[in-house]
C-alpha cells in the first residue's frame, strides 16, 4: 500500500475488481500452482490488505517492508514451499499461460535452481513477468545476499551470479518490452482500466491484450514516458 509513486495501488479497482482480485486470481487460473500466498508487511498501512485476504479466504503473511528477501524467505518457509513462483502484485495482466510455461521450463531439469521471464533478456510487456526459485537457492540467497538494495527486489543475488546458480528462462518471438502494462502511477492506472474495461468477462492472455492494444494506437502513448525503474546494479 506504500507506494511512492502510487499509493494503494494494489487496491485500485478495474473492471469492478481490485488489481490484487485480479492478480490472485489470474495467477491461480494456473492448474500447476498449488497455493497462493500473499507476501505483506508488518506495516500498518497494510493492515488492509489483511482484511482483504481475510474477506476472500486468501493466505497471506507478514514480514519486512524493505527486506522483501527475507519477507519471501520467510514466507515460503512458513507454508513449507519446495518452490516459489514469484508474482508481483501490480500485474494485474498476469498470464497464467505464461507462468505454466515457466513452470514447465523449470521443470524440464530437476537441477535448476531458478527460472524467468526475463533470462536471457526480457521479451514479455512489462506487467507480464514471473519468477520460479527454489526454496533451497532462495534460502542460499538469503544467507548470503548483503546488498539491502538487492535485497529489497528478491532474486537480483541469484540471477547475476549464473556460475553458482542454475537459471533458464523463457522468451517471445520478438520484444514486446515497449508495451507497459505494470501498475505503478496513475498514468499506467489509466491504460490498464482501459484494458480491463475493453477485456472484461473474456479468459485471455497477453497475446489478447496486445490486440486490444493494436486496435486502440492512442491507449499506448497514455503511459509511454513513465520509466520503469530498474534493479540495482
Amino acid at each position: 500500500m506504500g507506494s511512492s509513486r502510487l499509493p494503494g495501488k494494489v487496491l485500485e479497482v478495474f473492471a469492478g475488481k481490485t488489481a490484487l482480485d485480479h492478480c490472485v486470481e489470474r495467477t491461480r487460473a494456473c492448474p500447476a500452482i498449488d497455493d497462493v500466498v500473499i507476501a505483506t508487511t508488518t506495516a500498518p498501512g497494510d493492515d488492509v490488505l489483511v482484511d482483504a485476504c481475510r474477506a476472500r479466504g486468501w493466505r497471506w503473511f507478514r514480514g519486512a517492508e524493505h527486506d522483501v528477501l527475507d519477507r519471501y524467505y520467510q514466507a515460503a518457509r512458513d507454508v513449507g514451499a519446495a518452490h516459489v513462483v514469484r508474482i508481483t502484485s501490480d500485474c494485474p495482466l498476469t498470464d497464467p499461460a505464461v507462468i505454466a510455461a515457466l513452470i514447465a521450463c523449470y521443470r524440464a531439469d530437476d537441477g535448476i535452481d531458478y527460472a524467468s521471464t526475463s533470462h536471457p533478456a526480457p521479451t514479455f510487456p512489462l506487467g507480464i513477468s514471473a519468477e520460479i526459485v527454489r526454496f533451497d537457492a532462495l534460502a542460499r540467497a538469503w544467507r548470503e545476499d548483503q546488498n539491502p538494495a538487492w535485497r529489497e527486489h528478491v532474486t537480483p543475488y541469484i540471477y547475476r551470479n549464473p556460475a553458482s546458480f542454475r537459471i533458464v528462462g523463457i522468451g517471445c518471438d520478438a520484444d514486446y518490452t515497449h508495451h507497459r502494462w505494470t501498475l505503478d502511477t496513475p498514468a499506467d492506472a489509466a491504460l490498464i482500466r482501459h484494458l480491463l474495461d475493453a477485456l472484461d468477462g473474456r479468459t485471455f492472455g497477453w497475446r489478447d491484450t496486445l490486440a486490444v492494444v493494436d486496435a486502440h494506437p492512442g491507449w499506448q502513448a497514455i503511459n509511454a514516458d513513465i520509466v520503469q525503474r530498474p534493479a540495482p546494479r
